[in-house]
């Protein structure tokens, strides 16, 4: 949740190269996994790099001891969650605050037990469609009591669910990661069928707390099948660097003339890399060093040099992987010559705003020509010399933290400064980044 007492705006403006090295914050979908498995477990998980977030106090409230060893506000904290091998009825509403994937996920592990759970968030969070969840869930016996379209503040019961074998109709890790955490309480085997594979942390967390996952790729897609009554016990976890945040001084990087930043210990699942795959194709300067394995994930430093980039197509199938990623990466398009297309983003539209159409508005604003589709956008890049991005605007965000940062971003290589309002929810995913960009060389302020 964003601070009090914040600033009004925020600006970006032009200057130095960026230089230096820095980490990350800690994984958001991971830090989310990590609180809600070490509450659902017996014993005690450990928990190294932790981005804080409202759920912290959500499995507080079901039960679990939630105890902070050493805070490091820029690098995650080291949390201690000590569950009872279930989840207990809260005795107050459950707040997540911005907190979309979150909500959905303690839902789907609040499903599996006998309790009466009321769930809200803020204003962004309580516009967010919960049926996509609420749907199998209810399918598998648990009971809703909300508004129309399933919006928050809503009453879930959970208790006696059975196994469903289920389809997903979008691609979808929360979705997908709700259903198999209440599967895990479900008699009988659930299945979930991916047409197009998504993030796997609930698959590859379920198997680091002693759960048996079988996962196969066919032609129909991806099943994954979960035994019900598997108990979890305790376990470390290590959360990587966040590659969505990441991408924010990497692109910063590559449209600063001069500019050199590596970025340690990031995440480089392969379902969530899209972002640095296209940038390659862009032309990107981009490597890759000390790879290695921290707790079951594949973890990298990752270096950027500015670099002359070209716009691209970016194929659909590719969103799932980089969902997160798209308002920087339309900036990086920006400054990139000719044309990038990038399709298959109609779930943009649900994230914490409408992130299509607010980036195509931003862009706009700054100079920058756009075309916006129903679940498309074509940025038509500068030609570097003659047309480089002007900025100068003052941005609308809705109060998203990522349109935040993407357009400050675009300023600190465009021909004038760019302000943007609400930057207090920056620090929904990426606390610090104020202070972490004028590190390296960044003005803003």
């Amino acid at each position: 949740m964003a601070p009090k007492h914040v600033k009004a705006s925020l600006a970006a403006t032009p200057g130095a190269p960026l230089r230096g090295r820095i980490r990350a914050p800690g994984d958001k979908s991971i830090s989310h996994r990590a609180l809600i498995f070490g509450a659902l477990a017996s014993g005690v998980t450990e928990i190294e790099g932790l981005l804080e977030g409202a759920d912290v106090l959500a499995m507080r409230a079901f039960g679990a001891t939630v105890e902070q060893l050493g805070p490091n506000k820029l690098k995650g904290s080291r949390w201690r969650v000590t569950g009872a091998g279930g989840l207990s009825e809260p005795a107050q509403v459950i707040d997540c605050g911005n907190a979309g994937t979150g909500v959905r996920l303690i839902m789907g592990a609040a499903a599996g037990f006998d309790l009466a759970a009321t769930f809200t968030g803020d204003a962004s969070l309580r516009g967010r469609p919960m049926m996509r969840v609420l749907t199998p869930l209810a399918e598998m016996g648990a009971r809703c009591l909300c508004r129309d379209g399933g919006r928050l503040p809503l009453t879930l019961q959970g208790g006696g669910l059975t196994a469903i074998r289920y389809k997903l109709p979008m691609p979808s890790a929360q979705v997908k990661s709700a259903v198999l955490l209440a599967g895990l309480r479900a008699k009988g085997v659930t299945e979930v069928i991916e047409p197009e594979p998504t993030r796997d942390h609930t698959e590859r967390m379920l198997r680091a707390f002693g759960a048996e996952v079988q996962v196969e790729d066919r032609p129909s897609g991806r099943h994954i099948r979960l035994a019900g009554g598997q108990a979890l016990i305790g376990a470390p976890i290590r959360v990587p660097g966040d590659p969505s945040s990441a991408a924010f001084p990497l692109v910063a990087a590559l449209i600063t003339p001069g500019s050199e930043v590596t970025v340690e210990g990031v995440l480089l699942n392969p379902l969530r890399t899209g972002l640095f795959e296209t940038l390659r194709e862009m032309g990107a300067d981009l490597v890759i060093e000390n790879a290695r394995d921290e707790g079951g994930e594949p973890v990298g430093d990752i270096t950027a040099r500015h670099s002359a980039l070209r716009g691209v197509e970016v194929p659909p199938e590719r969103a799932p992987s980089m969902i997160d990623e798209y308002p920087i990466l339309a900036v990086a398009a920006a400054f990139a010559e000719g044309r990038t297309a990038m399709r298959g983003l109609a779930e943009m539209r649900v994230k914490e705003s409408d992130r299509l159409a607010l980036m195509a508005a931003g862009l706009a604003a700054c100079g920058v020509g756009v075309e916006e589709e129903p679940d498309a956008l074509t940025v038509i890049g500068s030609v570097r010399g003659n047309h480089p991005v002007r900025g100068g605007a003052q941005v609308t965000t809705h109060g998203d933290h990522r349109i935040a940062m993407a357009h400050l971003v675009l300023g600190l290589a465009a021909e004038e400064a760019v302000s943007v309002d609400e930057p207090g929810m920056i620090a929904t995913s990426f606390p610090g980044f104020e202070k972490l960009m004028r590190g390296l060389g960044a003005s803003i302020g």
